[in-house]
C-alpha cells in the first residue's frame, strides 16, 4: 500500500528588513500561495513583515 503524502509542509519565513528567519508549517491545500505575516524581529526589536521563502 502506498503511503499518503500529507498536506502540511515545513516552510521558512524570512524578514524583509534583516536576515532573521522563522520556521513554521503550512497547509498546502488551505494556503497555496506564499505566506506573508507580520512577526517580531529580535534583531531589530520590532514587528516587521516576514515572507515565505524556499
Amino acid at each position: 500500500m502506498a503511503s499518503k503524502k500529507g498536506n502540511r509542509i515545513i516552510i521558512k519565513l524570512r524578514s524583509t528588513e534583516s536576515a532573521h528567519t522563522y520556521t513554521t508549517t503550512k497547509n498546502r491545500k488551505n494556503d497555496p500561495n506564499r505566506l506573508e505575516l507580520r512577526r517580531y524581529d529580535p534583531t531589530l526589536r520590532r514587528h516587521v513583515i516576514y515572507r515565505e521563502t524556499k
